[in-house]
């Protein structure tokens, strides 16, 4: 799976070690806030308009404009809904033999792709906080580094504490390889 990543700027003899994304959790969380926004404006209407207001459903103006209303709203949650998803699923971390390589989606048509030397990096730190984070372990990792972008920022990855031991093996293996 691993060899289907076309790799910005590939060095030769690079080898991909890890491909990160957001843990699968935070996915799920966003499709369930979908699914309840999807279905409370349901409630809301049986609630208000069918039982207060049924003139409403029936009014040569009001019927349309209420037409309307829940069109926009529905469009707006589409729109929201595959925007999230677009941001889940094109947010990659990847972790070669040689580099950190940042690639995030920032709205439709941006995207930002960056890349970290490993002889660069200074400190790598991994976070969890949180009930949820804690038990399905997934959390950030930061990398510190000396060069343009001066933190790398893995966000809600799953086990953050296995990506920041990789990173270090490989920063160390690095470094020694360049002080040769």
């Amino acid at each position: 799976m691993l060899y289907l990543y076309r790799l910005p700027g590939h060095i030769s003899g690079e080898k991909i070690i890890k491909v990160l994304r957001r843990d699968v959790f935070i996915l799920i969380k966003k499709i369930l806030l979908f699914l309840l926004l999807l279905i409370l404006p349901l409630i809301l209407f049986y609630l208000t308009v069918a039982s207060i207001y049924p003139d409403i459903l029936y009014g040569e103006i009001s019927y349309p404009l209420f037409l309307l209303v829940v069109s926009f709203y529905y469009l707006f949650l589409w729109v929201f809904f595959f925007f999230s998803f677009i941001d889940y699923y094109l947010d990659i971390w990847i972790i070669t033999d040689e580099r950190i390589i940042n690639i995030e989606q920032e709205g439709y048509f941006a995207r930002t792709i960056s890349e970290q030397r490993f002889y660069r990096v200074q400190d790598v730190t991994s976070e969890t906080k949180g009930f949820f984070p804690t038990v399905l372990k997934y959390g950030n990792v930061y990398v510190q580094t000396a060069g343009a972008k001066e933190r790398f920022f893995f966000q809600e990855i799953p086990n953050p504490d296995q990506v920041r031991d990789i990173i270090i093996k490989l920063v160390e293996r690095s470094k020694a390889a360049h002080h040769s």
